[in-house]
């Protein structure tokens, strides 16, 4: 009895923690509806986020990203991501985008859609 109840407690610690993280799939399509037209992967009216992940903010060779971006010191890591989606002008004063982000569950989906895009 002790050991099934174990076992169905770290399924369910498993599956809590999997969602936590975001789901990639959901994520590609919230991106697709809700970033991709200012994001494109080429020549957007933002820059690309492909690669983002793990990326100095303000980096991304051919933009021309604000002062303040520029100046942030962020490396984009998930939780990074999370913050500057939340409220972007709250987070890097100055910068460019001023729409804030998704719901928190969309927000992660995205974010690990994201962590997937690599250059």
């Amino acid at each position: 009895m002790l050991r099934s109840a174990a076992i169905t407690l770290g399924l369910t610690l498993l599956a809590g923690s999997a969602g936590a993280a975001g789901e990639a799939t959901k994520g590609e399509a919230l991106y697709q509806a809700q970033c991709a037209m200012c994001h494109a992967p080429e020549s957007g009216a933002a820059p690309s986020l492909v690669g983002v992940v793990g990326r100095k903010a303000g980096t991304l060779p051919g933009f021309a990203y604000s002062k303040a971006m520029k100046a942030s010191g962020i490396t984009w890591t998930p939780a990074e991501l999370d913050a500057f989606l939340t409220d972007p002008g709250k987070k890097v004063p100055g910068t460019m985008m001023m729409i804030p982000g998704p719901e928190p569950a969309e927000r992660t989906d995205i974010i690990a859609y994201l962590a997937t895009l690599h250059r």
